[in-house]
């Protein structure tokens, strides 16, 4: 049986403003038909026709009995729906709906989850932002709370909002910043893939880098048969998980989908292995070769001695001796012009389209979601149901996936297969799956995802040019910008 993707277009690339973001229209099954929104609300229009494409419960559709969802969600189940919820704010201040999902998407995905549950159950709206990330003012841009609020009215299941972080920070990772927060209300669990995950016998294990300055968190997790990374216990916990990513671009892995967006569902970031130190012949994957002069390199590399030998420590008297030095280096030897060049500080960190650790990571999180059960224990059959809508409505090019360029598109696409939805969304983009590595495990992967190859999926669209994108060679489709590092690499 083929995996089906669903893609809608709307008329207009554009979000409502109004939360809570009802409908603007009492469609049949719509429970709460006292609530109609008076601005247009295309988006909760096009989750449902989405639905409608991927022929969800046939035999009641047009009545108030038609139940989409009632094929993966059952009453008295815990839903977890995970957005892509990355920062709080655009530091460049542009359209922060670029960077993450809109909640005009997660209300439209609610109201049939509710429907679905019929009064029995739970929906929990979660995510593990990055560190950077204020969940407060998160809550304040995306008007969550007014959401909740409204669900709260009525008798039937709940909607909750949780930050899985144990803690964020204004910036860096400095000691001195961390503000240390609840967590996981349902606790972490520890998955290990051994054998089975993509980073197993990585000739370089002694040079990966994590999310944060100390390596040897990372290294310890990932050395041999030891391939470990903290989830979410409340993602493992649930019957469904409905992932609901952004549409944008990405510096270490060429897009942020489905499968890298997985990230969000990890505890502890330094778990994930971003890139191995070093070039390439050097065996690793952290910028390319020749991309520094020889005084630039010497600069990296000092860096990097001060990442391991003063920040790693998590000591605030050696973060202050860092500080300093960087201080002295700024106002001193930087006017000098003895510094790495900005455009190459891009391509620094794994941030171009050589990294070859990143994407390891990431499909890694793929197996575990779907395979691993609520005591981290791997099964060859899926532990969950899954679903997933991608909010391209704006999407996000260019410097992804934290500061990108907004891309008014309106599409939204989803299916049950991520990995499915993750290959039609990335041609549309105007890439070609084939050189993004994170889709290698179509015909190389020691999980059984569903696909052996693009034959294996088939694309619903009322639009015909976009129902044929998987055939179609040529088609830029919306071309969006890569990241500077992936320029020339990745496009069709």
């Amino acid at each position: 049986m083929k995996a089906r993707v669903g893609v809608v277009q709307i008329a207009r690339p554009k979000y409502p403003d109004k939360s809570p973001y009802h409908p603007s229209e009492g469609y049949p099954e719509y429970p709460f038909q006292g609530s109609i929104s008076r601005e247009p609300n295309l988006v909760y229009a096009g989750v449902r026709h989405l639905f409608l494409l991927l022929g969800f419960d046939l035999r009641h559709q047009g009545t108030s009995r038609w139940n989409p969802l009632g094929h993966i969600i059952e009453p008295g189940m815990t839903v977890v729906i995970k957005p892509n919820f990355v920062r709080s704010r655009h530091f460049e201040g542009k359209d922060p709906f670029a960077m993450i999902t809109h909640p005009s998407v997660l209300r439209a995905v609610a109201d049939y989850c509710w429907i679905a549950l019929k009064g029995d159950g739970r929906i929990i709206i979660a995510d593990a932002p990055n560190y950077d990330c204020d969940f407060g003012e998160l809550r304040e841009l995306t008007k969550l709370d007014a959401m909740c609020d409204f669900f709260s009215r009525f008798s039937g299941a709940k909607v909750e909002v949780l930050d899985l972080r144990n803690y964020w920070s204004k910036a860096r990772h400095f000691p001195s910043m961390i503000r240390h927060l609840p967590g996981d209300p349902q606790g972490v669990v520890e998955v290990n893939l051994g054998k089975k995950s993509a980073l197993y016998a990585h000739p370089h294990p002694e040079r990966f880098y994590g999310a944060v300055y100390h390596r040897n968190e990372v290294i310890s997790h990932h050395t041999g048969e030891k391939q470990e990374y903290e989830v979410s216990a409340t993602v493992l916990n649930a019957d469904v998980v409905i992932s609901v990513p952004k549409m944008k671009v990405h510096k270490k892995v060429g897009v942020t989908l489905n499968t890298k967006g997985l990230v969000g569902t990890c505890t502890n970031k330094n778990f994930l292995v971003h890139y191995t130190l070093g070039s390439p012949s050097e065996g690793g994957d952290q910028y390319p070769e020749g991309l520094f002069t020889p005084v630039e390199r010497a600069l990296i590399k000092i860096e990097r001695w001060m990442y391991d030998h003063l920040l790693a420590t998590r000591k605030a008297a050696l973060e202050y001796l860092h500080r300093s030095i960087y201080w002295l280096h700024g106002t001193f030897i930087k006017p000098l012009g003895i510094a790495v060049a900005k455009e190459k500080r891009l391509l620094d960190a794994g941030n171009w389209y050589g990294n070859d650790s990143a994407w390891r990571m990431a499909v890694d999180l793929l197996g575990v979601i779907w395979f691993s059960d609520r005591n981290g224990r791997l099964h060859d059959s899926p532990q969950r149901k899954l679903f997933s809508i991608v909010d391209g409505i704006i999407g996000g090019e260019n410097n992804g996936p934290l500061v990108p360029d907004p891309k008014p598109v309106g599409i939204l696409a989803g299916g049950d297969n991520f990995l499915a939805v993750d290959i039609v969304v990335t041609r549309l983009m105007g890439f070609d799956h084939q050189k993004i590595r994170q889709f290698c495990i179509l015909n190389n992967s020691e999980f059984d995802l569903g696909l052996s190859g693009v034959e294996d999926i088939e694309v619903v669209s009322g639009d015909e040019t976009l129902q044929r994108c998987l055939g179609d060679g040529a088609n830029r489709y919306f071309a969006f910008r890569p990241h500077p590092g992936w320029v020339g690499h990745i496009e069709i």
